[in-house]
């Protein structure tokens, strides 16, 4: 005999391999990684072993065992109810429900206002067709609980379960007595419909309605009465509420739903006197659903009726439209939409030939936008709803020799014909359209669903000619340089890739080159050529000197292998020096950041010493702020940092300056020491000298 604490085996998941240890460009909080580590159920602890049991004994030392740690768990809080369930679904695994039953009754004395512990127990009795317990259960459940509806609902499913409907029906009674919400009547009703007891149905809305005296019970009520055909008794259900509600608290819905059912059993005078009535008494703000449904019974009288003169209305009002601007797209869409839910396949045809003929007058894309997709819902009419294949082809081919494309062409439209064509099981006409649509015309989109094509019938050769052909046209786009990589790297061709990627990065113009750099080092990180991958991070540094290159240079070289943690020092250091004369300065405070963290875990006391001396400091400044037109707008602040290093160059060039100053002081001092002698000499000579304007006077 074998018992096992777990539940079953576990399965322990591979961990993840980190393929690229750079920061990504939008960070994420621990509350996403914590919820991602739990959806991937990365920590699954491994399952105990089995114990195996060989005699009653050991069996009987097994479960006194179990019960003194059960027990002990209880005895250090009683309060949690999971301790208690735990140790009856135990016991009940065992078949001891004597037991079992002691527990939920010690259970039900520390909590006995606790939902769960109820339902537990009664559903224990019942798995184990205790009906009587159960009964008793739940008797004790509604008795101390009697606002728990779960326990009333489980109770007479219970009962009806058991074939004893007189017992479901006493438990309902019981209920009702307590005047629940609503559905608890719809449910002892519908316990009475279902074994045709009309009669008592009745006579529980009765006591429902006056319970809960709202228009749609009554409403329910009267519905329930003409579902089972008793018309007349439906008539004075209306009647009594239309009375019990009285003039003050009248509800257009009832008297709505009065009329209609007049309308239904062709009493079209009543129905016009009920809608009279209520127009007379109830306001106006108030009436909306009365009022329109009285006009459509004045004007129409039947639904079809209703229907067919809206849509002619509607019709009208859409022919008045685009005669008067044939351009207008938009009504074209609408009014065609309007046909196609209502009108005959010919008539839907020859308004959408229509539409189509009124070709844009300018040859510019920006206005052909709208009109473009006339065709591709014409098209798709064709195909989805007339079921004719061959009407859709001459849809496409007709709107594909329309585009002018010297000037401009719109790629869904070859697109959407290839993917009709292979739909059609046409997969040389597809080639065909897409061949001849790169030839006319080529756009990278054009290209891409072509290659997309091509991947999924696995047919590589063509890929390989298509994105040889796409990059003779746009050797500027990163991504398809990528693609193409991935594509010979999937094939196996790593020096055809490596090629690839070598051609790429020699372009003069790329739009995003960031991004290509990254797959190509990536790429070659995959295939384990570390020296390559060095290689390449030093050619791009020599075309850019972001901080975000040094940092991943520098984890790439602490993951490299053998003498990692000195290469990644050394990076960090040979960053710091050319950062220095770097006018971002959140840029130089990332690196050293960086560099700090790599030292925490890596370096000595020393070292973490030596680069949190090179941290900055953050200070707050202000600065004038100017407007477009050059004239002042205040003052703003903003925040700055002082590296130790830029400040003691900064104090060197003031020591120099000072020195410069006190020369210059001493050389003016030397000067008037000499000049003081001549000035005495002048004071007793007879020449006075007056200066006024340009004139000298003796």
């Amino acid at each position: 005999m074998a018992v096992s604490n777990a539940v079953g085996k576990q399965r322990i998941p591979q961990l993840a391999k980190v393929k690229n240890k750079a920061p990504a460009l939008v960070q994420i909080t621990a509350e996403q990684l914590l919820r991602e580590a739990k959806e991937r159920e990365l920590e699954l602890l491994p399952p105990p072993p089995q114990q195996r049991i060989a005699d009653e004994e050991e069996f009987n030392d097994y479960k006194l065992r179990k019960r003194k740690a059960f027990e002990d768990n209880l005895r250090k809080n009683r309060t949690v109810i999971g301790n208690w369930i735990k140790y009856v679904q135990w016991e009940e695994r065992l078949q001891e429900i004597q037991r079992a039953r002691s527990i939920y009754e010690r259970a039900l004395d520390v909590d006995y206002r606790n939902i769960t512990l109820w339902l537990k127990y009664a559903e224990m009795e019942m798995r184990n067709r205790q009906a009587n317990h159960a009964r008793n259960v739940w008797d004790r459940a509604i008795t101390t609980l009697p606002r728990v509806s779960q326990f009333w609902y489980k109770y007479t499913y219970m009962e009806e379960l058991l074939g004893n409907m007189a017992g479901a029906r006493q438990v309902f009674e019981r209920w009702m007595e307590w005047q629940p919400e609503e559905q608890a009547w719809h449910s002892y009703i519908n316990f009475e419909l279902r074994y045709k007891e009309v009669e008592r149905a009745r006579t529980i809305y009765e006591r429902f309605v006056l319970v809960h005296p709202r228009v749609k019970n009554w409403i329910k009520y009267a519905h329930s009465e003409e579902k089972h055909g008793y018309f007349a008794h439906a008539r004075k259900v209306y009647e009594r509420a239309v009375e019990f509600f009285g003039e003050e608290h009248m509800d257009e819905h009832l008297y709505v739903a009065f009329a209609k059912f007049e309308e239904n059993q062709k009493e079209f005078e009543r129905a016009q006197v009920i809608y009279k009535y209520a127009l007379d008494r109830v306001p106006t703000h108030e009436a909306q659903e009365l009022f329109k449904n009285y006009t459509i019974f004045e004007k129409f009288g039947d639904r079809r009726g209703i229907e067919a003169i809206i849509v002619s209305k509607c019709r009208f009002q859409y022919e008045e439209e685009v005669r008067a601007s044939p351009h207008n797209y938009d009504a074209w869409f609408d009014y065609l939409h309007l046909l196609e839910s209502s009108a005959e396949a010919d008539t839907v045809r020859e308004v959408y030939e229509r539409a189509i003929a009124n070709v844009p007058p300018i040859q510019e894309k920006r206005h052909w936008k709208r009109y473009i997709y006339l065709w591709i819902n014409y098209a798709l009419y064709e195909e989805l709803q007339a079921k004719d294949p061959e009407r859709t082809r001459q849809v496409y081919q007709a709107s594909l020799e329309l585009i002018p494309h010297q000037d401009f062409t719109f790629a869904k439209m070859w697109l959407y014909y290839a993917q009709f064509e292979i739909r059609q099981r046409n997969l040389s006409s597809a080639r065909r359209a897409l061949g001849t649509s790169i030839g006319k015309c080529p756009k990278s989109k054009l290209f891409k669903g072509y290659i997309e094509l091509e991947v999924k019938l696995r047919e590589f050769d063509r890929c390989q000619k298509l994105y040889a052909k796409l990059l003779e046209f746009a050797p500027e786009h990163c991504t398809s340089w990528i693609k193409f990589a991935e594509l010979e790297t999937i094939l196996g061709d790593v020096e055809r890739a490596r090629a690839i990627y070598e051609l790429a990065i020699s372009q003069p113009r790329l739009d995003m080159p960031e991004v290509l750099w990254k797959s190509y080092i990536d790429f070659e990180m995959e295939q384990g050529e570390i020296e390559r991958t060095r290689n390449l991070y030093r050619q791009l540094l020599q075309r850019t000197q972001h901080v975000k290159v040094w940092i991943s240079l520098a984890h790439f070289e602490l993951s490299a292998g053998e003498g990692s943690v000195s290469k990644c020092r050394q990076i960090y250091e040979e960053a710091n020096k050319i950062m220095r004369n770097c006018e971002e300065k959140e840029a130089r405070l990332m690196l050293l950041q960086s560099w700090r963290s790599f030292e925490d875990e890596f370096g000595t006391v020393s070292d973490k010493e030596r680069v949190d001396r090179l941290m900055p400091e953050k200070v707050k400044k202000r600065r004038k702020v100017q407007t477009d037109d050059g004239s002042d707008a205040g003052w703003e602040e903003y925040c700055d940092y002082i590296f130790p290093e830029d400040e003691a160059a900064r104090q060197a060039n003031l020591k120099l300056l000072a020195t410069a100053k006190l020369w210059k002081k001493q050389h003016q001092e030397q000067e008037q020491t000499d000049v003081l002698p001549e000035c005495e000499e002048l004071k007793t000579s007879h020449f006075h000298i007056e200066v006024r304007g340009a004139k000298v006077v003796q």
